[in-house]
Formats: C-alpha cells, structure tokens, sequence
C-alpha cells in the first residue's frame, strides 16, 4: 500500500487513522506507538479469546501487532482496516495454537471430556465470566469454540486452519459446549451456596 492507495482507504477510516497508517509505513515508531495504543483494546479482546491466559493473550497481541506492522503494504484500502486487524489477530493465534499442541495435550484428560447433559442456561453471565469459562477449556477446544461460535467460521475453514478432520472439529465443538455447561452448572451451585 503505498502513499497514492492511502487516499482509497475504506470511509470508515478517519483522517487520524489514514496519517497514523502513512506513518507506519515510513517505519515512523511514534505512528506505530499511537496505531498500537489505538487498537490494543480490539485486539486484546480477540487475543484473549484464544488463549490460555492474560499473559499468552499479551504475546499473541504483540506478534500480531508486529505482522500488522510489517504487512502493512499488503493491506488493501478498499477494505476497514478494523477487520484487516481482526484476520491477522485470529491467524497469530491460530499460528500460537499449532505451535503449541505439543503441549496443550499435558491437560489432565478428566477434565477435557466431561459427559454431554441437557442443562438449561438461564443465568446472565458478564463479558469477563464468559471469557473465563472459556479460557478454561482446553487449547483444542477453546480454539474450535472461538473460530466456529464466536468468529462465524465454518467446521471445513476450521478443518483447513488448525489441520484437523472435519469430524475432529464437529466432535471438539460439541465437547467445548458440553464442558461450558459443566462449569455454568458448577458456577450455579457455588453461587445458591454463596447465597445460603
């Protein structure tokens, strides 16, 4: 994306935004700090997603940060930047996810296959709650929840990406829903008890 393609930048782009992105191309760190600043909260709230902990959602972030910018001239003008941002968060963690199934299988088995139930969801959970539970899942399923529920991918993109069977995503979602019911049903019952 050179200086004449700045001009195509998608409306939605404001004029900060469009100097913040000719910054960047310059290599200008001062630009690159402030495009930073400016998405770290977006971005964060993706990372997060398909991480363990706060900690891995900071290191996916910064890898994704530095593709964005080191990428920034394939960046096409006529799309939002915002969802430019979004892709590349997903993929970074996707690439941190790969990397690390090594260890992901080190998660205790018990906990990673509990048995299917017809609990019912009644209870209003915050954001953060959310977030919890499934940070809470194991790696493989966290990822397979995220992409498919969350980011509207579908079992064969899900398939393609983390290099799974078809089948391995269907079972892994349906085993991501059946472990959130498990910890609602068990976040329920230590809150009547709180309440006692």
């Amino acid at each position: 994306m050179g200086a004449q393609n700045l001009e195509r930048v998608s409306e939605s782009e404001t004029k900060a935004e469009k100097a913040l992105l000719h910054g960047c191309l310059k290599q200008d760190r001062e630009a690159q700090r402030k495009l930073y600043q400016l998405y770290y909260g977006y971005a964060m709230s993706i990372c997060v997603r398909y991480s363990r902990d706060a900690e891995e959602a900071r290191e996916v972030l910064n890898d994704g940060f530095l593709k964005v910018f080191t990428r920034l001239s394939q960046y096409d003008p006529d799309k939002p930047f915002k969802g430019w941002v979004r892709r590349i968060m997903i993929n970074t963690a996707l690439d941190n996810y790969r990397h690390n199934l090594k260890h992901y299988h080190l998660y205790d088995i018990e906990t990673a296959h509990p048995a299917a139930d017809t609990f019912n969801i009644e209870q209003q959970l915050s954001y953060q709650d959310l977030i919890g539970l499934v940070q809470g899942l194991s790696p493989a399923y966290r990822a397979v929840f995220n992409l498919f529920v969350l980011d509207g991918y579908t079992h064969e993109e899900i398939s393609e990406a983390l290099g799974i069977a078809v089948g391995t995503s269907k079972s892994n979602l349906a085993k991501a829903r059946a472990n959130l019911r498990e910890a609602l049903k068990k976040a329920d019952i230590n809150e009547c008890k709180q309440n006692v």
